[in-house]
């Protein structure tokens, strides 16, 4: 009887024991459940969280002016941004392709193997032929994992192109400018000895070599008037004084102050432009580009040159002034230059009339500087015709 109730007592304990721990291992199950969810959960916002961060990533390096390209091991493109595809002209996405497949150029796969060797390689620039006039400066890194194992590498290109041809503007300029004080410097020197050394001495003499010291000395003073005029118009915005204005009345004064100026009158011009036609611009800055092509016609043209200025409305938003002659003409090959600063068709015959080569230039400045533009179309032999367009009333744009 004893033995039964022993019995009947470690069954219960048993069955308590096993009721014990199948509570508690449902406890555990519960736990590991939410330890499970917990580590999903985490990885899932991990997951995000990066993602997040790749996307902001993405933004910034399509937010740069400079083209991006991250390669990984392989030297598959994993990024590219904007910058890099408009540069390239990627017609198509890039993105699983190698460098080379997607780009082309051997020189940027040379730089690629020399990073994965050298973990930088710095300002090395070149110029592809498949990019017309385009200079390339490529920055290249090696990308390394947390065990310093290099996983890929990342390339910065920058577009020199702009700075470079702002460069040599700025040589070509200072080149120019050097050359165009040089000569009437040297001639008034050359003259100023000769009168030194006796000739002031003979009357004739030294009155034909006041007159060319004057002359040269005029021409230096035209050449530093256009100089810091251009130099004002190309340092910043132009203040304009604008109000509405007669074009007929302005061309009117131009035409008076050119005859009263010029006492050789191998001249006419005439004024074609209605009475009715205005604008609203800064009438002083109008009037001198008005001289300014006027003044070329008389220099350049031949003896009896005759000069019109006309004008209309354009669809009554715009309005268009023509000064044309019946001059020498220009070459075709040169009308796409002429108002660049110093260009001269004619570089002798430009620098006996006294020209400094830097009026077309102001013209295109002051013209653009009132939201219009100017260009012209000519004919050897057969004159040439300057088109000035410019708003009624707006403002130009900033």
């Amino acid at each position: 009887m004893s033995y039964e109730i022993i019995f009947a007592a470690l069954s219960i304990l048993l069955a308590f024991i096993i009721f014990l721990l199948l509570r508690h291992t449902k406890e555990l199950r519960i736990e590991l459940e939410t330890i499970r969810n917990r580590v999903v959960t985490l990885e899932y916002r991990k997951r995000e969280l990066k993602q997040q961060e790749q996307r902001r990533l993405e933004t910034l390096f399509d937010s740069m002016a400079e083209g991006i390209i991250i390669l990984d091991d392989a030297d598959k493109i994993q990024f590219i941004n904007n910058s890099a595809v408009r540069l390239f002209n990627l017609q198509q996405s890039a993105r699983g392709r190698t460098i080379m497949e997607a780009l082309r150029m051997h020189q940027i796969q040379e730089i690629v193997d020399k990073a994965r060797k050298e973990e930088n390689v710095l300002g090395f620039e070149f110029e592809p032929p498949e990019l017309h006039q385009c200079i390339l400066q490529l920055n290249a890194t090696a990308l390394k994992s947390p065990g310093d194992t290099k996983t890929g590498v990342i390339l910065v290109f920058h577009d020199l192109s702009r700075i470079k041809q702002l460069e040599n503007t700025r040589k070509e300029f200072v080149a120019n400018v050097s050359h165009e004080l040089r000569t009437p410097l040297s001639l008034i020197k050359g003259y100023v000895e000769t009168l030194l050394s006796g000739a002031k001495d003979e009357p004739p003499i030294a009155a034909r070599f006041l007159q060319i010291i004057q002359k040269h000395a005029d021409r230096l003073t035209f050449l530093i008037e256009d100089l810091l005029t251009i130099s004002r118009l190309e340092s910043g915005p132009v203040i304009l004084n604008r109000s509405p204005a007669s074009l007929h009345a302005m061309t009117t004064h131009v035409i008076d102050d050119m005859n009263s100026s010029i006492t050789d009158k191998t001249f006419t011009i005439e004024n074609r432009v209605p009475t009715g036609l205005s604008a609203n611009i800064d009438s002083d800055r109008f009037e001198q580009v008005l001289s300014n092509l006027v003044d070329n016609a008389i220099k350049y043209g031949q003896n009896g040159v005759r000069i019109v200025i006309s004008g209309h409305y354009t669809n009554n938003k715009f309005v268009e002034l023509e000064v044309s002659d019946n001059g020498p003409g220009i070459p075709e090959d040169a009308l796409e230059r002429i108002f660049e600063r110093f260009y001269r068709v004619d570089r002798g015959r430009s620098r006996e009339q006294g020209g400094t080569g830097l009026g077309l230039s102001i013209v295109k400045h002051i013209v653009q500087s009132h939201g219009g533009r100017v260009h012209a179309q000519s004919k050897l032999g057969h004159g040439t015709t300057f088109f000035i367009t410019v708003p009624v009333d707006q403002s130009p744009p900033a």
